[in-house]
């Protein structure tokens, strides 16, 4: 059962062309566009805020102005590609550029890893306590990957380009990571 958990997370991922009609509504200045969006999207651009920054504070931060970037660039935003993956870009950066300004590398507590916001309802305390624990075993680039995929529902594909690394190296990052994480989830169930 633990082990669904982390396929699970992702089942809640916004429609795509639920995206593209709420990011065409901001452009026009549509605030309740705005609004549904935040409510569609909060929880994907937090987890990749979170899995850049490590600090609850800093991610939720990065999350208002990622939306306040939204709104003032929801006009070059070009329909052709994912929307999720546009305004995780635009996330991305921001966490970047939080990141080099506070140098901060500390590890998340636990009740930073609590706010990672997870819609499926399937997902018990216990499942969520073994997921941290696996979830921080893995390697900062590996922890982006899997929260990339399972909580915000982005492609493989998807991610390579957001992170600006390789296909292949996504796809051997995220099985590893996966391995790390069902040995973590293993290891929980024998004790």
């Amino acid at each position: 059962m633990q082990t669904n958990s982390v396929q699970q997370i992702g089942a809640a991922a916004p429609d795509t062309v639920l995206l593209r009609s709420l990011l065409a509504g901001v452009a026009g200045g549509d605030r309740q566009a705005l609004a549904e969006l935040y409510a569609a999207a909060r929880g994907a651009v937090y987890a990749a805020a979170l899995g850049i920054l490590k600090n609850a504070q800093d991610a939720q931060d990065v999350t208002q102005d990622a939306f306040v970037r939204i709104w003032e660039n929801a006009g070059r935003y070009e329909p052709t590609g994912s929307p999720m993956a546009w305004m995780l870009s635009v996330t991305r950066n921001l966490a970047l550029m939080r990141l080099r300004q506070s140098s901060r590398t500390a590890e998340l507590s636990e009740g930073e890893w609590d706010a990672i916001p997870i819609a499926a309802p399937a997902v018990t305390s216990e499942d969520r306590i073994v997921l941290q624990t696996a979830l921080a075993a893995l390697s900062d680039i590996e922890r982006q990957i899997v929260l990339l995929h399972a909580a915000s529902g982005l492609k493989h594909r998807e991610i390579a380009a957001l992170l600006d690394i390789p296909l292949p190296t996504v796809l051997s990052k995220y099985h590893r990571a996966m391995k790390k994480m069902r040995a973590q989830m293993e290891g929980d169930e024998a004790l």
